[in-house]
């Protein structure tokens, strides 16, 4: 397996965040570097910790992920980090703000969370593989 993806989510309910947390510690390619229950906080721990992946709700206690995702395209950053959004609210109005503001793919949390599982899943078997020394 190559090296653990750092991931950083964004979700104000505990009970999701948990599901999100045990589910990314089941596929085992991940590690949580941090969470966030507002936008402000989001942002600040996205810039402070440079994660490889963002998983984001719309919906926060102050802010929304939408903002998020906008102000992490803003910055720029190298490696650009993968960025999901998992929401209840899946109005195209909403899919297409998450997609013009940089969002890599945008999923329902009713309907699709599996979909989310599966992309998930693709991305770490696509991490690249750590150099190992020579045996001996």
């Amino acid at each position: 397996m190559g090296r653990r993806l750092r991931v950083f989510v964004v979700e104000d309910s505990a009970i999701i965040r948990g599901r999100i947390l045990d589910n990314l510690s089941a596929l085992g390619y991940f590690e949580v570097i941090g969470y966030a229950e507002s936008a402000d906080e989001a942002v600040e721990g996205i810039r402070n910790l440079q994660p490889d992946v963002i998983i984001t709700d719309i919906r926060l206690k102050e802010g929304n992920g939408i903002e998020v995702v906008r102000q992490v395209r803003a910055d720029d950053v190298l490696p650009r980090p993968t960025v999901f959004v998992l929401t209840n609210y899946d109005y195209p109005e909403y899919r297409d703000q998450c997609s013009a503001a940089g969002a890599d793919a945008f999923f329902d949390k009713s309907a699709e969370y599996d979909l989310l599982l599966s992309d998930l899943q693709r991305l770490g078997m696509r991490s690249p593989q750590p150099h190992s020394p020579p045996a001996g």
